[in-house]
Order: C-alpha cells, then sequence, then structure tokens
C-alpha cells in the first residue's frame, strides 16, 4: 500500500513550517508492505494544487494525508470540510493576494473528507495526542489544496481516500516569534502522523 503525504514550504512571517519538517522526517516505509510517497509543495497557489494532482495521477497512490500549518491552534486537526473558496489573509509566497473567489468556478460549495477521520481521532486520543476534528480548513492554500484533492477525486471517481490535517507551530518558532500561541513537538506530531497513516491503511 502506498500513502502520499504532502506538507508546505515555509510562509508569511512563520520562520519554519512543522509540515515540511514532518514529511521530511517522516520514513519512505512504515511497516511491512506500507511506502509513503512525499511532497514538499510550494505556497503558491497556481503551482501548488498541479502539482499535488501530477504527483497523484502519475504515482496512483492508495491514499491521500496533506498536512500544513495552524499556527494557534492547540490540537491537531483532522479537517471535515473543504470550502469552494479562497480568501487569502496574506499573499502567498509568489505574492498573489485572492479574495473571494472560488477554487473551482460553479464547483460544488463544499467537499467532505473521505478520511476515516472518527477512527482517527479516537488513535490519537488514545495516544494521548491533543487532537481534534475541524469544521474549517480556512481559506488559504491549505483549503484551496484540499478542496481541489477532492474535487479531481469526485469527478473523476478515483475511488482514493484522501483529506487534510493540520497541525500546530512548533516549540522553537513560538520561542522565537512575538506572540503566545499553542504548540506541539516534533516528536509528538512525528508520532501523530504514524498513527493517521496506520489507521488509513487499516481502513
Amino acid at each position: 500500500m502506498k500513502i502520499l503525504l504532502s506538507g508546505f514550504e515555509t510562509f508569511g512571517d512563520n520562520a519554519v513550517n512543522p509540515s515540511q519538517q514532518l514529511i521530511e522526517l517522516l520514513p519512505e516505509k512504515l511497516g511491512k508492505g506500507l511506502f509513503l510517497e512525499k511532497l514538499i509543495l510550494p505556497v503558491e497557489h497556481k503551482s501548488a494544487p498541479r502539482m499535488l494532482l501530477e504527483v497523484i495521477y502519475n504515482n496512483k497512490p492508495d491514499g491521500v494525508i496533506a498536512f500544513g500549518l495552524a499556527a494557534g491552534r492547540a490540537r491537531i486537526s483532522l479537517e471535515q470540510a473543504a470550502l469552494n473558496l479562497m480568501d487569502f489573509r496574506i499573499p502567498d509566497n509568489a505574492g498573489t493576494l485572492i479574495s473571494d473567489q472560488p477554487v473551482v468556478p460553479d464547483g460544488p460549495a463544499a467537499y467532505f473528507t473521505t478520511l476515516p477521520i472518527r477512527n482517527m481521532l479516537l488513535a490519537l486520543i488514545e495516544a494521548n495526542i491533543p487532537a481534534e476534528i475541524s469544521l474549517s480548513a480556512g481559506s488559504y492554500l491549505c483549503n484551496q489544496v484540499f478542496y481541489t484533492i477532492m474535487h479531481e477525486i469526485t469527478i473523476h471517481q478515483l475511488g482514493i481516500p484522501a483529506g487534510f490535517v493540520h497541525i500546530p507551530a512548533l516549540p522553537e518558532a513560538v520561542a522565537k516569534g512575538q506572540k503566545s500561541i499553542p504548540s506541539m513537538d516534533m516528536a509528538m506530531v512525528q508520532k501523530a502522523a504514524k498513527i493517521l497513516i496506520k489507521t488509513l491503511a487499516s481502513n
């Protein structure tokens, strides 16, 4: 079984992006017969979704989990829905700022994740990892990528379980920043990601 994992490069005033670190640190194989395809996406609204879709079509994974940073959140957030909305708070890394635009013109208002997020949540809580099911992936690149994946899988009937997971900021990023926000160390984030992957593989 092959699972595609993606994270994002740094953006805005975030000196590090834990989703990028996570993808770089995870092994390429997780147990017998479970292989991980890893991808770091640029924070650019034109190229990020296209790059991820190219890998999906070229490599034909059995599942997709996209990760991103949600600075200010205290828990691993399993996103339930992707909205057909781009409303950027800050420009992407190409300098593009988008307000009140659909991800896909005339597309559905929203898509729901097809990851087993209820089972994932229970597994994380049993491992004493702070976690939650979130109803909003925001309206920046994370949500755009999430919506794009779900739209492509749905209209082309690819039958691949997919979804998005937000992770908190790292303690070192909070220590060097100006704001006091929650954090989670990378060891726990890695543990959480492995639990998510194994839960997906077993469903």
